[in-house]
């Protein structure tokens, strides 16, 4: 089957930079964030194909443009329209570069944020976002394991890679280190039967042992009893979260990519091999 040609022009009502590799648009809820999409070459606005979506979530380095051209051949070959974030550095705290990472910040609720984004885009395209596929590596990763714990209901999968700080099912520890308050911070129960119809993976690398950029001193503003617990370095902390979801019922596909450190791009083919499997089984039904 041939590729089809490049496009020329203006859509029917989408604009030209509404396909493929789009620019990035200024969240219509909060305009301080924004998004980038990638969507497929075979995206017609005269048929009726509804895709999935995949939301790539950055780490610090905030390179989601890099994401999502990453993420582009998988998009076209599994019918899925690719959304990644841009939560920049600085937002309400000069020189702050975790903001989202611990979904509550400074009164900002970058799970409300990201939720925005998917609802703005289920608007302009064809797509299945009431539940979605979410992926992040690193400070990406946290963001990906905390909104997981908070709306299971909305994803069909999830894949946490390689996070410096995780946060337990631990009922002995307030957020961010367990789930003691998050009815109380969030307005949210933690739904467990939900998350057990997730399909849940995590995604290391062997090497992936630096401990200089996640250690957090006691004397820090981060600093929480109970962060000890987590372990000492990313292979610890992802055992420890893999751990803790199984003891709850919650399954896991632990994967690790032998050799590699600290380096994003070098995991994601297992990452789209995880996803390519999930959209092709049968979805559990919501809980």
């Amino acid at each position: 089957m041939s590729s089809p040609p490049a496009r020329q022009g203006h859509g029917i009502k989408l604009s030209y930079y509404d396909f493929g590799a789009t620019t990035f648009f200024a969240s219509q809820y909060d305009q301080r964030f924004s998004y980038c999409l990638y969507v497929p070459k075979n995206y017609s606005e005269s048929e009726d194909k509804v895709y999935d979506l995949a939301v790539i979530v950055h780490g610090t380095g905030r390179t989601a443009s890099q994401y999502r051209d990453r993420f582009a051949d998988f998009a076209d070959r599994n019918d899925c329209i690719v959304l990644a974030p841009l939560f920049p550095a600085g937002i309400g705290v000069a020189g702050d570069l975790a903001n989202y990472k611990r979904i509550l910040f400074h009164g900002i609720r970058y799970d409300q944020v990201l939720l925005s984004m998917v609802d703005e885009v289920a608007a302009k395209y064809r797509l299945r976002s009431e539940r979605f596929m979410l992926y992040g590596f690193s400070g990406g990763g946290q963001f990906s394991q905390r909104f997981f714990l908070l709306h299971p209901e909305r994803l069909h999968a999830v894949s946490i890679g390689a996070p410096g700080v995780v946060t337990l099912l631990n009922t002995d520890y307030d957020w961010w280190v367990g789930v003691r308050d998050i009815e109380q911070r969030f307005g949210r129960s933690l739904n467990l039967a939900a998350m057990r119809a997730v399909t849940v993976q995590t995604i290391i690398g062997t090497a992936d042992t630096a401990t200089w950029e996640i250690t957090i001193p006691r004397d820090s503003a981060l600093w929480m009893d109970g962060a000890q617990l987590q372990g000492d370095n990313r292979i610890e902390r992802i055992t420890a979260l893999a751990d803790s979801f199984a003891a709850h019922g919650i399954r896991v596909q632990r994967d690790t990519v032998p050799g590699i450190a600290h380096e994003p791009f070098k995991v994601i083919e297992p990452v789209e091999a995880f996803l390519q499997q999930c959209l092709r089984a049968p979805q559990a039904a919501p809980v």
